[in-house]
C-alpha cells in the first residue's frame, strides 16, 4: 500500500511527506468561519430596511410591535429550554430572527396579546417541543402566523393605513380591478398590509445584502417568484390581458401579499429549506405555483404563509428523490479485484465491467403506506368528528336560522315554513309546485348564482302577513352567502346573514355594519343597484368600502327574492 501511494505522488517523499499524504479524518474536511449567530445576525441586519419601512408607514407602534415580539421569542426560548434542561441558545439570535418575522407578518393593529401568544407557539410548540433549533418540522414565524390567523381571522385580516381600516392591494386588486391599485406604490411600501410585507424594495435590498455575505443561495427566491409569475402570466393571458396591463398585473402580484419576504427570508430557512441542489429548484417552482393557486383560485389574496408551510411538509419526500449519488453507489462491495486494484473494489461481468447491484425499492414502499395510513387515519378521525358534531351543528343552523325570522319579520307570531314539494302544493299556486320551480324561473331572469333554499309565511293568527326567503349566493368574494329577507307588501323588511366568511373590516362589513342592510329595507323599488358614491335614488346601494363584490353579491340575492315573491303571490 505505501508503495503504491508512493507511485501516485510520483516520488519516494520523506517522513513527514507521507504523514501528511496519508492523515485521515472524519468528515467535514471543509469547514466555514460562519457560526449560526453571525449567520442570524446578518438575516436581522438584511431586515432592518424592511422593518424601517414599517416603522415608517405605521408609526410607533409597529416598532413596539417589533419590540415585543423579538423580545418574547427570546423570553420563551429562554425558559422553554430551562424547563427542558437542554443548552441554552438565545445567545445564537435566533430566537430574535423568529421574533421579527412574526412581527413583519403581523398587522399593526393586532392587539399586543395575540402577539405574543403568536410568539409562544412559533418557539414553545413549533420550534423547542421538535427538539429546538435546526429540529423543527416547518418555518416557526409562519407556523405562528398561520395559528393566529385560523384563531383570531378578524384581527389578523383588518389592516389600517393612517388610522383608517382598509384593503391590502392585493385585496383591492380581486375586488376593484387593475386600475384601483398603484403599482408603483406596492413596489415602494405607502400601502396597506401588515408591518414588513409592504415595501418589496427593502425587502429586495435585504435580500441581496444576504447573497452577498453569502447566507443564502438565489436558487429558492428566483425559482418561486419566476415559476409565480410565468402562472400570473399564463393566467393573465387566459383573461386576454393587453400586453401594459398583464405587465402591471404580474408586477402588483409580485409586490404584494408578502411575496417577496416569503421568498427571501422564510423559504430559504436552512432548516426547512432542501439541501439538495435540485431539491431546491423543484422546492422554489412548487412554491411558486401554490401561492399562485391560493391567491387566483382560493378564497385568500394572500397564499404565501400556507403554500411555504405545505412546502416544508414536503422538504423530506423532496430531498429523498434529488439526492446525489454518492461516489461508488450502486455496486455491490465484494473482495478487491485484481484488475481494478485497491482503489475500486467492484463486482465485474464476464466482459471486465462493473455491474450494478439492484436499487432496493423497500424506501418507496415505505413512504407509500406511510402516508396511506396516516390518510385513513386522519380520515377517519374527521368521519368520527363529523358524526359526533352533525346533530349539534344541524341544531344550531336551525336556531340561528329562526332567530333571523325574528330579525327580518319581527311583528310575526308564528312562522310556516314550505321546503318540501307537497307544502308548496297546499299553497295553491298553479304555476309553482316547489322551490326548484322558483330557482328554475329566477335562472330564466337571468339570476344565475343563487339559490333560494325554502320560503317561510310569518303569521298573525291565521293571517299571513309576510314572507321570509332564504337565499344562497354563490358569488360572494370569499364564497358562499347564505341570508335571510323578509318580504312584505312588496318591499324588504330586513336582511340578515345566516352564514359569511368575507374578509374581515370589508365584507364582513355585510354582516357587522347594520348600516349597510338598512340601505334595502322599506323601499318600493323594482330592483336594487349596487353604487360606489352617496346613492341619490332609493333604488340605488351604496358599495361597501373595498369590498364591491360582497355588495353585489348580497344586492343580486336580495332582488331574487323580490321577483321570487312576485312570482309566487306578492304584491
Amino acid at each position: 500500500m505505501a508503495e503504491q501511494v508512493k507511485e501516485m505522488t510520483g516520488t519516494a517523499g520523506t517522513n513527514k511527506e507521507k504523514q501528511h499524504f496519508m492523515q485521515i479524518s472524519a468528515s467535514p474536511h471543509i469547514r466555514s468561519g460562519n457560526s449560526t449567530t453571525s449567520i442570524m445576525g446578518d438575516v436581522l441586519i438584511a431586515l432592518l430596511p424592511a422593518s424601517a419601512m414599517g416603522v415608517y408607514n405605521f408609526g410607533a407602534r409597529a416598532a413596539l410591535m417589533i419590540l415585543i415580539c423579538v423580545v418574547s421569542c427570546m423570553v420563551f426560548e429562554y425558559f422553554s429550554e430551562l424547563a427542558m434542561k437542554r443548552k441554552n441558545t438565545v445567545r445564537d439570535l435566533s430566537a430574535a430572527v423568529t421574533g421579527l418575522l412574526l412581527a413583519l407578518n403581523l398587522p399593526v393593529s393586532l392587539p399586543f396579546w395575540m402577539a405574543i401568544l403568536g410568539c409562544l407557539f412559533a418557539i414553545v410548540v413549533v420550534k423547542q417541543l421538535f427538539g429546538g433549533i435546526g429540529q423543527n418540522f416547518m418555518n416557526p414565524a409562519l407556523a405562528a402566523r398561520c395559528f393566529l390567523v385560523l384563531s383570531f381571522v378578524g384581527p389578523m385580516t383588518r389592516f389600517t393605513l393612517d388610522a383608517v381600516t382598509t384593503a391590502t392591494p392585493l385585496a383591492v386588486l380581486k375586488n376593484e380591478g387593475l386600475n384601483a391599485v398603484g403599482v408603483w406604490d406596492m413596489f415602494l411600501g405607502v400601502e396597506a398590509g401588515t408591518i414588513g410585507e409592504t415595501s418589496a424594495a427593502a425587502l429586495l435590498i435585504g435580500a441581496v445584502y444576504l447573497v452577498i455575505r453569502r447566507v443564502i443561495r438565489p436558487t429558492i427566491p428566483v425559482f418561486y417568484m419566476g415559476s409565480f409569475a410565468v402562472c400570473i402570466v399564463i393566467y393573465g393571458l387566459t383573461q386576454e390581458m393587453e400586453v401594459w396591463d398583464l405587465t402591471r398585473f404580474t408586477a402588483a402580484h409580485l409586490c404584494g401579499g408578502g411575496l417577496v419576504l416569503g421568498a427571501c427570508f422564510m423559504a430559504t430557512d436552512y432548516t426547512t429549506s432542501p439541501i439538495t441542489g435540485k431539491g431546491r429548484v423543484v422546492y422554489g417552482i412548487l412554491l411558486g405555483i401554490l401561492t399562485f393557486c391560493f391567491r387566483i383560485f382560493g378564497s385568500s389574496t394572500e397564499g404565501v404563509s400556507y403554500a411555504i408551510i405545505f412546502g416544508n411538509l414536503l422538504v423530506p419526500m423532496i430531498e429523498m428523490f434529488t439526492k446525489p449519488r454518492s461516489f461508488g453507489a450502486g455496486y455491490e462491495k465484494k473482495p478487491l479485484s485484481e484488475n481494478r486494484g485497491w482503489l475500486q473494489p467492484v463486482t465485474l461481468d464476464e466482459e471486465g465491467n462493473p455491474v450494478k447491484a439492484k436499487k432496493s425499492k423497500e424506501g418507496m414502499l415505505r413512504v407509500v403506506v406511510t402516508i396511506t395510513l396516516i390518510g385513513a387515519m386522519a380520515g377517519g378521525l374527521l368521519g368520527l368528528v363529523y358524526a359526533v358534531t352533525k346533530d349539534p351543528i344541524a341544531e344550531t343552523a336551525e336556531k340561528k336560522k329562526q332567530e333571523s325570522f325574528r330579525t327580518v319579520m319581527p311583528e310575526g307570531e308564528n312562522y310556516k315554513e314550505y321546503t318540501e314539494k307537497a307544502d308548496w302544493e297546499k299553497l295553491g299556486l298553479s304555476d309553482v309546485s316547489g322551490i326548484d320551480d322558483v330557482n328554475a324561473a329566477l335562472e330564466l331572469l337571468g339570476y344565475s348564482g343563487v339559490t333560494l333554499e325554502s320560503r317561510t309565511d310569518a303569521m298573525t293568527g291565521e293571517t299571513c302577513i309576510g314572507r321570509i326567503w332564504i337565499i344562497t349566493s354563490h358569488e360572494g368574494y370569499a364564497g358562499d352567502i347564505r341570508m335571510a329577507v323578509g318580504i312584505k307588501d312588496g318591499k324588504v323588511t330586513g336582511v340578515n346573514m345566516l352564514s359569511i366568511g368575507e374578509t374581515s373590516g370589508l365584507g364582513m362589513e355585510a354582516r357587522d355594519n347594520p348600516a349597510f342592510t338598512a340601505q334595502y329595507t322599506g323601499k318600493d323599488v323594482e330592483e336594487f343597484t349596487v353604487v360606489k358614491t352617496a346613492p341619490e335614488k332609493d333604488s340605488q346601494i351604496q358599495a361597501i368600502t373595498g369590498a364591491t363584490i360582497t355588495s353585489k353579491a348580497v344586492t343580486k340575492a336580495v332582488n331574487a327574492v323580490l321577483d321570487a315573491d312576485r312570482l309566487t303571490g306578492g304584491e
